[in-house]
């Protein structure tokens, strides 16, 4: 997993006029008071072991669980796709731990087991049967993992630009700070009281790049829930923790007899295709690799219809079509 250069400069740009930490800690309180105060939730808080665990749920037909990236939110979801979604299909997406308004689990959080266990309880809660389980980016891994545990109920996945194989090499310094004890208690409170709001939206811009954000993209998805000092710890713990529980699994990717969707985009350069889908299409017994030429880390807004055409073939290869 690579994390856009541009986010390198939120650091650098929120140390250089950070001040006292009376100060820091009071406006991080009030950015983030604002941030939810802005962006609610949209759809049920549920009670899940004494967690909070926020679900969106919309529409009708078979389940289908949607699991966002790094940094992201249900909103990710909600922005446009969910509503094409739910015309087909009762669809449940849920915040992540740690992110959204979904609590935290802490250390245990890192891994992607944890975390699917945590949505598979709020999923039961729902009345989730047989769901199909797309993962976005980090939502990926989470998705794998879902897959891989003793969950028979699982129909199918879909694996949509997906962190879900080992990389070589390390994640560079943003989650170095952002992941570690020590960068979440001095600067990620720094990040978060000073960082400006367009900065942060530079970044969406990036991930997005070479394809251009949808108008009204960042504003919609609450870039300053993703900004809060909870979230960016957990975050940058999540994926600075990720690589060992990848390599584990892709051992596990074999026995998944399944069917998975897999859609990437070639010009991904945040989870490449290379390192990623096409080393995952071929360890999987009943995958479908679908490359999208020239696209980018984000095909569900740039490419929705050939997303929900995999979200279908998935319904149909598990006999809900």
């Amino acid at each position: 997993m690579r994390f856009p250069k541009l986010a390198l400069s939120l650091i650098v740009a929120a140390t250089a006029i950070g001040g006292c930490a009376v100060l820091t800690d009071r406006r991080a309180d009030e950015r983030e008071r604002q941030a939810e105060a802005d962006y609610p939730p949209t759809g049920q808080v549920l009670s899940v072991a004494g967690r909070r665990v926020h679900a969106h749920v919309q529409g009708s037909g078979p389940d289908l669980v949607l699991i966002h990236g790094a940094s992201g939110n249900t909103r990710d979801f909600t922005f446009a796709l969910v509503d094409r979604l739910a015309q087909d299909y009762r669809v449940i997406a849920f915040d992540r731990p740690g992110l959204g308004w979904t609590d935290d689990l802490g250390e245990a959080g890192v891994s992607p087991f944890a975390q699917a266990e945590l949505l598979r309880a709020a999923a039961d809660q729902l009345g989730v049967r047989r769901p199909i389980v797309l993962g976005h980016s980090y939502g990926g891994s989470v998705a794998m993992a879902w897959g891989l545990s003793d969950t028979p109920d699982v129909s199918a996945l879909v694996i949509l630009s997906g962190a879900t194989m080992p990389w070589p090499g390390g994640l560079g310094p943003y989650y170095a700070v952002t992941g570690t004890r020590l960068g979440g208690a001095t600067v990620v409170p720094v990040i978060t009281a000073f960082v400006p709001p367009a900065r942060a939206a530079q970044v969406v811009d990036g991930i997005f790049a070479p394809d251009a954000a949808p108008v009204g993209y960042a504003d919609y998805i609450g870039v300053g829930l993703s900004m809060r000092r909870q979230s960016l710890r957990a975050n940058g713990r999540q994926v600075w923790g990720l690589k060992p529980y990848v390599m584990q699994m892709a051992e596990a990717y074999p026995r998944l007899s399944l069917p998975v969707e897999i859609v990437h985009g070639t010009a991904d350069t945040t989870v490449p295709a290379d390192i990623h889908a096409i080393p995952l299409s071929r360890l999987l017994p009943n995958a479908q690799l679908t490359l999208l030429p020239d696209v980018a880390h984000m095909p569900h807004h740039t490419h929705p219809d050939a997303v929900i055409a995999a979200i279908h073939r998935a319904a149909a290869r598990a006999g809900l079509r």
